[in-house]
């Protein structure tokens, strides 16, 4: 525990300074609490079609873990690709699914921040730990396709992470947290803001440091088999002028993240570094209100893979990889409100995307050929979006026009000089939406939507090769876009003093999905390749409940059934067998979280969360059983004095042992996680 040790000092030292500058009274918080949609169309509009989930950031502190992700956890139908938290899981599986779609290493879910996509832009995975932590403010998951106003990748729904800004009339504020936990683990995160009259800054830093575990099953483990881990650390740094100031804030913000991790045997292993900035400006006049984003990142990626033997007690290095990407876009948007209880906006932004794969071979440990692949992306879009809100209604319909390419690509081998072109993809893809809300007495409300949406391919899936353990996915140059066309309705009812219920049918059919499709297999080795299928479908319910506050006890409740399988197949591999009524992989039928909070005056606040994922399959084919878990995540806090609070937690209380993948080597989600810290707040 000697870094929990050292996190201890630190805030200690810093709570015995804070003593002579500050009262006893209660300090304020450095952050406050706000409502944001993660809607892109119309500001201050509650188009309450789309069911959405929203965690503040005092939920996400309270739950125990060591990234993003793992809050995420207690939102029913979020689901990760392999039940791994992103700790331990190589970033390139890190696509997450919801609504049952499922995902690869890519997502059918896409993730912005500020209107700006924070999937990676090479990969469409997802980096859990970019953001520092006090950095941000709240998460909202808008479920549902949202291609209409986003585009490409918008199939399962939408994640806004919420950015934290200085909050005005506060000249200083610090805020930050200290803790150590098992597994060798220590994490640290500060966040510090200043706010003049002509100028706001912020500044924020998170780190981990994970001595990880073994994810590879006790009885299969060999010599070679070593802990998964990272240490990982982000910061920000963000100028902003206040919005009194002509009616126009405008910011500038940076963000760098740096990763290095082991992939669970010695050469196994990859590192990231990724810059990222944002520049932007909102405006309020007489004609509206006025969003302009612009942004950009530049990602350096490698990573080394490794065939190990089949009694796991020796591997050689076979490959060594370098992903380069540059990235820039802007987003660009007008709304005002119109006559006859009308608000519309009017919606331009685009993403270009440049990366190069460099794959070199090794033989007997030494480099051999590099092949590089070199390609770049661009999506246009522009969208319109409207709401008419007579009494007791609410309609919304959008539409949005994309022209999605891939082009420039061409293939170099290091010891040849003829360079390859390969094949250009060009479409073009129209998703429109429409949404209806019936407000009925005794607080009833009853909605439904409609939409299309799409799903390009990653440069990743086009033109790179991927290894989780002893599956290896095969790039495929040919693919083209996945087309969905889906549907949701239901209720929301308000119980007064009690709570809200609300029910969800989904149904969502996804044409052309990527998926990945069996070559060849042997005892421990699988080698599949990306193919365009033929059809998934994603039919399901939605129950959610939420309490009241009530003598410092509340609670909330998610269930999801999800029946999601292959209902048409094409394939052009022999090895495949027909897929049509398979179930679509790393999908649960059933999934249930629950969560519940209380508050003992002058002891400590406990927090609870409960939640159960059923059986699942890892693969197309169906053959390899993920069976189902149960977890319970517990923490509990206590304010002390002077802003200094003390917290610990536990996530998988019970230490169950959890089915994370079969690749086909079955692999392990995370043991009993145990931490504790100090946290730290000062504010003037």
């Amino acid at each position: 525990m000697r870094r929990l040790l050292v996190a201890v000092s630190i805030l200690t030292a810093l709570h015995a300074g804070a003593q002579q500058s500050t009262t006893p009274q209660t300090i304020p918080p450095v952050t406050q609490s706000i409502t944001v949609t993660a809607d892109r169309g119309l500001e201050g509009i509650n188009d309450s079609a789309t069911s959405t989930a929203l965690l503040s950031q005092q939920q996400l502190e309270q739950a125990p873990g060591l990234a993003l992700d793992d809050s995420l956890h207690s939102v029913a139908g979020f689901q990760l690709f392999r039940r791994t938290s992103s700790w331990t899981a190589n970033p390139t599986s890190q696509g997450l699914s919801l609504r049952g779609l499922g995902s690869t290493g890519a997502s059918r879910t896409l993730v912005v921040s500020d209107q700006t996509p924070l999937t990676d832009p090479f990969g469409g995975w997802v980096h859990w730990n970019e953001t520092p932590v006090l950095a941000i403010q709240q998460v909202q998951l808008l479920r549902g396709g949202s291609a209409d106003l986003y585009g490409s990748s918008a199939i399962g729904g939408v994640i806004d992470v919420v950015p934290v800004e200085p909050l005005p009339g506060h000249v200083f504020n610090f805020s930050a947290d200290a803790s150590g936990a098992t597994e060798n683990t220590g994490v640290g995160d500060a966040l510090l803001t200043s706010a003049t009259h002509f100028l706001d800054t912020l500044a924020a830093f998170s780190m981990v440091d994970n001595g990880g575990y073994i994810t590879t099953a006790p009885a299969l483990r060999g010599s070679v088999d070593t802990p998964t881990n990272v240490i990982s650390e982000s910061g920000r740094l963000e100028l902003r002028t206040p919005a009194e100031l002509h009616g126009v804030s405008a910011f500038l913000r940076g963000n760098v993240m740096n990763e290095a991790r082991i992939n669970g045997t010695p050469l196994q292993t990859n590192a990231a570094r990724l810059w990222r900035y944002v520049g932007g400006a909102d405006a309020d006049s007489s004609l509206g209100h006025g969003v302009l984003r612009l942004y950009g990142s530049r990602e350096g990626y490698r990573q080394g893979f490794s065939s190990v033997a089949a009694d796991r007690n020796s591997e050689k290095l076979t490959k060594l990889q370098r992903v380069p990407t540059d990235e820039f876009g802007f987003a660009l948007q007008g709304s005002r409100a119109l006559p006859r209880a009308v608000t519309a906006a009017l919606g331009l932004d685009l993403r270009d995307i440049r990366g190069t794969d460099d794959e070199t071979g090794v033989v007997n440990s030494l480099p051999t050929t590099t092949t590089s692949t070199s390609a770049r992306q661009r999506e246009t879009g522009g969208y319109v979006d409207a709401v008419w809100q007579p009494r007791n209604w609410s309609l919304s319909g959008s539409v949005r026009v994309d022209s999605f390419r891939t082009f420039d690509a061409q293939q170099r081998v290091s010891n040849s000089p003829v360079t390859t072109p390969l094949p250009e993809i060009d479409e073009l893809v129209a998703s429109p939406r429409l949404g209806l809300v019936r407000q009925l007495p005794h607080g009833i409300a009853l909605t439904a939507t409609a939409f299309r949406a799409f799903r390009g391919p990653t440069l990743n899936e086009l033109y790179r090769t991927s290894q989780v353990g002893q599956q290896t996915t095969l790039a495929n140059s040919s693919l083209l876009a996945e087309r969905a066309t889906g549907f949701e309705f239901g209720g929301n009812l308000t119980l007064g003093h009690l709570g809200t219920l609300r029910s969800t049918y989904f149904w969502t059919e996804v044409n052309r999905p990527i998926s990945a499709v069996q070559l060849s297999q042997t005892a421990t080795t699988q080698t599949l390749q990306r193919q365009n299928l033929g059809q998934i479908r994603s039919r399901g319910l939605m129950l959610e409940a939420q309490s009241e506050h009530w003598h410092g006890f509340d609670a909330t409740f998610g269930y999801q059934l999800a029946v999601a399988t292959v209902t048409a197949f094409n394939s052009n591999s022999p090895e495949q067998n027909n897929l049509t009524g398979k179930w679509i992989p790393e999908v649960p039928r059933e999934s249930v979280t629950a969560t519940a909070n209380y508050a003992v005056p002058h002891i400590a606040n406990f927090h609870l969360i409960a939640s159960y994922t059923g059986q699942e399959f890892d693969d197309a084919e169906n053959q390899f059983l993920l069976h189902p878990e149960a977890r319970f995540d517990l923490s509990a806090d206590r304010s002390l004095s002077h802003g200094l609070s003390i917290f610990a937690g536990a996530q998988n209380l019970l230490n169950r042992s959890i089915d994370a993948g079969r690749t086909p080597i079955l692999t392990l989600a995370a043991p009993r996680l145990v931490q504790a810290g100090l946290r730290y707040n000062f504010s003037r």
